[in-house]
């Protein structure tokens, strides 16, 4: 409460008040959604909350310790605000979100009193109901180094270390045929070699799904043409000519690393890791103990 608005105090100490609730949502792609539950609209710490949206909060939940900080929103679907192909698309998951307790008298007076993420969003009569997470929430979420045979790092992130805009590893090309965006089939397709985009990406460049991205489950070829499915569709329309991305795909062994993308200084496996038989073996008067190798 060290950074309680001292003016705000004073306000709310009066007895009558004139105070409301405002949120701001963030989006990763950097679009800015403010809102307010007051008639009017609202301007303050550099956003303009709109007046005409419907949404509302539930009763927040705080603490004092490490458990998650929790509330509801709820709203109404509109154009002009929260679509509903955009939150089906996902557009909205994991979303920042911010919400002052504000004197619409005198708009300097505001507290923010919650900072989070969006979690679960569901809809329902032309309105959601999205469920809002604390900052609290990501010391429950397990991290650390898995020990295992595969690479447990992501084709081109910060431990893989493998440059994606490398010639032959990522292709942009227009669709031919998009079969409930899940299938695509090119009659003309570059040279690669099959399977060669099989657990990578197809990215949507533009059109109503731009920013999607779904992981490709095969990569074939069906007399003659070329045939890509993901293992669920684009949440979003693909028609003939929109523009997408493929990115080759990693299966996470080592000899894909090695061969196909000559990246295996990077490997962030374990590929010698003994097995469990190896970890219980116990001697036996009818082998060998004579200390040598178990392998």
């Amino acid at each position: 409460m060290a950074d309680f608005n001292e003016k705000l105090a004073a306000h709310l100490g009066g007895g009558l008040t004139t105070v409301c609730h405002a949120w701001a949502i963030t989006r990763k792609d950097g679009a800015v959604f403010a809102f307010t539950d007051h008639d009017l609209p609202l301007n303050f710490a550099g956003y303009e909350f709109r007046a005409d949206t419907g949404l509302s909060a539930l009763a927040l939940a705080q603490s004092t310790g490490l458990s998650v900080d929790n509330t509801e929103a709820l709203g109404a679907l509109s154009d002009a605000s929260l679509r509903e192909d955009e939150i089906e698309q996902g557009r909205f998951d994991g979303a920042e979100v911010r919400a002052w307790l504000v004197n619409w008298a005198d708009p300097a007076q505001h507290w923010l009193n919650f900072r989070g993420h969006l979690g679960e969003l569901t809809r329902a009569g032309g309105g959601f109901r999205a469920e809002l997470r604390g900052l609290t929430e990501g010391l429950n979420r397990p991290v650390g180094r898995v020990y295992q045979k595969p690479c447990s790092a992501v084709l081109g992130d910060g431990n893989c270390r493998f440059n994606l805009a490398q010639e032959g590893y990522a292709h942009s090309l227009p669709v031919e045929v998009a079969e409930g965006a899940r299938r695509f089939v090119w009659q003309g397709f570059p040279a690669y070699d099959t399977d060669w985009f099989t657990r990578g990406r197809l990215e949507v460049l533009d059109g109503p799904a731009a920013g999607l991205w779904g992981g490709i489950k095969s990569d074939r070829t069906e007399q003659g043409a070329r045939v890509i499915e993901l293992w669920e569709p684009i949440r979003g329309m693909v028609s003939a000519g929109t523009q997408v991305r493929l990115v080759a795909g990693c299966d996470k062994r080592v000899k894909t690393c090695r061969l196909k993308f000559n990246n295996f200084d990077n490997y962030q496996g374990f590929p010698d890791l003994p097995g469990e038989d190896w970890v219980v073996s116990v001697p036996s008067s009818k082998n060998v103990n004579s200390g040598g190798s178990l392998r």
